[in-house]
Order: C-alpha cells, then structure tokens, then sequence
C-alpha cells in the first residue's frame, strides 16, 4: 500500500479520507535525521515542520509534498522541484482564524488585558481595575495590513465591518482595493497606522521589512501585530523599541527562532502578548486544513495534478518519474 508521511497528526476527518487509500504514518521526530529516513520510501509527505532539502534526494517513490496550510517557506522549493516532487498547499482556509486572532490580540493589547489579569489575581479587584482609567477602544482607530492576501483582507473586511476601523494596506501587487480599504506605502501605513498588521509571506523582499528605521517611524501608542513570519521584524530594533516604551506594544505569534527559548526577552515585557505560532489553529482551521491536504494527497496517488500545484515548472520532470499516470 502507498504511504503518507505527515509530519504531525491530521483532524480525523481527514486520516479517515486516506484510509484505505494509503497507509498513513506520523513522524517519529521533526528532526532532519528522522525526516529523512522516514520519508525514504513515502509516496506523499504532508507537511507541517521545515522538511530538509535532503529528504528529496533520498525519496525516490516521492510523488509530491503538501502543506497543511498555506506558507511555502516550510518545504524547500527548489530541492523538491529538482526532485520531480510536486509541491502543493491549502491557501486561505485558515484566514479567518488568523484574522480573529489579530482582532482578539489587539483589543487585548489596548485594554491591557495581561496588566488586569495580573494585578487582580496578585493584588486584588481595585488593583486591576485601576488599569480600566488608561484602556483605549479600538473603534475609530487606522490599522495598517502589510499583505493583503486571504488573511489581509479578512482582518480588514473584520476591523471595517466589525469594529469601524479605518483599514490602509500595503501590497506587492497593488491590485485593486477590497471595499473600505486603500493602499499606503509601506513607509506611510507605519506612520500613520495606529494597529500594524504583518501578513506578507516570507520573501527577499520582505525580510527585514520592519526594520529600526521603519519602527522609528512608528507612532509611540501603535501596536505591533505579526502573523506572518518572524524574520519580517527586526528583533533587536524592537526590543529596543520596547524597552524604551517608544512603541505601545505587541502581538508576536511567529519567531525567527522557534520555539522561542524561554529565556527570551519578549517574555519580560507586560505589553507584549506571545503566542506558541497558532494563529491559524482552531478546530475548524485544522479541519479545513486536514481535509484540504487529504484531497490534493488523494488526487496526486489517482495520478492527476493537484488543484494548488505551487511548482507547476516540475510536471514534465514529474511524468518522467511516473509516466504510468501521464
């Protein structure tokens, strides 16, 4: 029987669509080592650790590698293409999670909800609630989208019809605006934007993108907010921000390092909100994402192409390696 190797445990609505399709066999370990030798003789690997490039070398009944999600910077791209290995994602199902999570952060951050939690369990009722004098509303405020793919815009379509938020964006491609949203720079929207939300994927481009210089030009009350990944932040410019209270704090959901070592400064801030990547997990996320893994896992062992081919450069290549199903 054909085998699925997934780096982590599906929703059980999706390991009952591969039953009796292929064996399905979670990873023992999320390590290079272990990756890679147990993917030696997978037909299909689903994918939601950083697989190392040497896995595709040595996987010859490899078929293709599915992202339980969305972001690509997870399988390298040009090793699996170099392989013949198709290469295929789940884009935008879990945009509405990430997007409640941007929402439920920031009304956090602005009703400084770890300051309130805190003193009222180790100081009492009016301790806590003396830090309802300096609490801010969100309505009315501008917050700034840098991305404004699935998640983007569902974090604009909720701050505008939800919450009365004055939505600006910035986007690689510019295309035409979603309803009550218009585009700024990207120097602009950080001047300007009271929320700033990082929702770009990880490219040349965007590595770095919020720098020390972009973070100085930042309002000394606006909010940080990342769900894409941790390298678009400067570390060490916004720890220095922070320390120095130039900014008025942050939502940190992705890291350049994970897991964040426990040791690391963002732990020591009381206006800074940390979150273990899971954004986009929910119930129902995980069981759009499972499920959509399973079905592009399903049509590639039936011998067609999957619907999200990330890397439609290697089919020619991928026929040679399976001309049975061309």
């Amino acid at each position: 029987m054909r085998k699925i190797l997934s780096t982590h445990p599906l929703h059980p609505r999706a390991t009952d669509m591969l039953a009796g399709a292929a064996r399905l066999a979670v990873a023992s370990a999320l390590d290079a080592r272990t990756l890679t030798a147990e993917a030696r003789d997978a037909d299909i690997v689903i994918v939601r650790a950083h697989l190392p490039p040497e896995l595709f070398a040595g996987a010859t009944n490899l078929r293709a590698a599915i992202r339980h999600g969305a972001g690509l910077d997870m399988i390298p791209l040009e090793a699996a293409t170099a392989a013949g290995v198709l290469v295929a994602n789940v884009p935008a199902v879990n945009a509405r999670s990430v997007a409640e999570h941007v929402m439920f952060t920031a009304l956090a951050l602005l009703r400084q909800f770890r300051k309130v939690d805190h003193d009222l369990r180790a100081k009492g009722w009016l301790a806590g609630r003396e830090h309802a004098n300096s609490n801010i509303e969100l309505a009315g405020k501008t917050i700034g989208i840098v991305g404004l793919g699935a998640v983007g815009q569902a974090v604009g379509h909720i701050a505008a019809h939800g919450f009365d938020l004055k939505v600006v964006a910035t986007t690689r491609s510019m295309q035409p605006a979603p309803e009550k949203v218009g585009f700024l720079s990207i120097d602009a929207l950080v001047e300007q934007s009271d929320i700033i939300v990082l929702c770009c994927p990880l490219t040349p481009e965007t590595r770095g993108l919020i720098s020390r210089e972009r973070i100085a030009r930042m309002k000394p009350s606006a909010l940080l907010i990342n769900v894409s990944r941790g390298q678009v932040v400067d570390d060490d410019a916004l720890i220095e921000a922070l320390t120095k209270r130039r900014i008025g704090g942050a939502a940190l959901d992705v890291f350049a390092t994970q897991p964040l070592p426990p040791n690391h400064p963002y732990f020591s801030f009381d206006n800074v909100i940390v979150t273990p990547h899971m954004a986009g997990i929910t119930e129902e996320s995980m069981m759009r994402m499972g499920v959509g893994a399973a079905g592009e896992a399903l049509l590639v062992l039936a011998g067609k192409l999957p619907v999200n081919l990330r890397n439609p450069e290697v089919v020619n290549h991928y026929w040679r390696r399976f001309p049975a199903d061309a």
